[in-house]
C-alpha cells in the first residue's frame, strides 16, 4: 500500500572534491535545468526497499542471459559513472553484496573472491574476507563477472548492471534502473 500524501524536500548537493565531481555536478546542475525541477519527490512512507529493485535487475539479468555452459560469476563493486571507473560508494558496495545474494537465489555459481584461504583470529573478532591482494587466491575462479556504473541523477540513481564473459568481455545480459533517492536514503545507504 502506498501513501498518497507526499512531500517535496529539495535537492541538497555536496561539494564536489575533485574535477570529476565537479564536472558531473555541472551536468546534474544542467539536466536539472532542463527538468525545470528544485525539488525532489518523497513519500512520507513507503515500504520500498533497495532489495527489491536489485531484484528486479537480477531477474533482467536472468532473462537476458544467454549461456550454454554452467557459469561461476564474481560480483565486483558498483563504480562511479567517472573518467577514472574506479571510485565506489556504500551504494556500489552494497548493490554488488545484495547482487551476490539474488544471483545464488537464482542457482547461478557465484564466486566470493574477497575470500581467503584461511580464518584470521584477533581480538577485535574472526575474520575470512579481505582486500588484500596478497591473501586471496591467485587462480582464476570465475567465469563471468557482474558489474556496473552508477549514475547520480536529480531524481536518484540510474544503476547500470552486467554480467560480462571475463575470456572474451563480451556482455552476456545487462539491466538498468533508476533507484529512487528516497529509496536510497531510505535504506540509510550514503550514495
Amino acid at each position: 500500500m502506498t501513501d498518497w500524501y507526499a512531500t517535496k524536500q529539495p535537492v541538497s548537493h555536496k561539494e564536489p572534491s575533485t574535477m570529476n565531481d565537479k564536472m558531473y555536478d555541472e551536468l546534474e546542475a544542467g539536466e536539472a535545468e532542463v527538468l525545470n525541477s528544485t525539488s525532489v519527490y518523497y513519500p512520507q512512507s513507503h515500504h520500498v526497499k533497495l532489495e527489491s529493485y536489485v531484484e528486479q535487475m537480477a531477474l533482467d539479468l536472468v532473462d537476458t542471459m544467454v549461456s550454454e555452459q554452467a557459469i561461476n560469476i564474481a560480483v565486483a563493486s558498483f563504480v562511479n559513472l567517472d573518467r577514472s571507473l574506479q571510485v565506489s560508494t556504500q551504494l556500489g558496495n552494497q548493490l554488488s553484496e545484495t547482487f551476490i545474494h539474488q544471483l545464488q537465489k537464482f542457482g547461478y555459481g557465484v564466486v566470493d573472491f574477497k575470500t581467503t584461504n584461511q580464518v584470521a583470529v584477533t581480538g577485535y573478532g574472526d575474520f575470512v574476507f579481505s582486500r588484500d591482494i596478497k591473501q586471496l587466491t591467485g587462480d582464476r575462479i570465475a567465469s563471468h563477472v557482474l558489474s556496473g556504473t552508477l549514475l547520480y541523477r536529480v531524481n536518484g540513481v540510474e544503476v547500470n548492471a552486467r554480467v560480462i564473459d571475463i575470456e572474451s568481455k563480451r556482455v552476456i545480459a545487462s539491466s538498468t534502473k533508476l533507484v529512487p533517492t528516497y529509496v536510497i536514503h531510505g535504506s540509510s545507504i550514503e550514495s
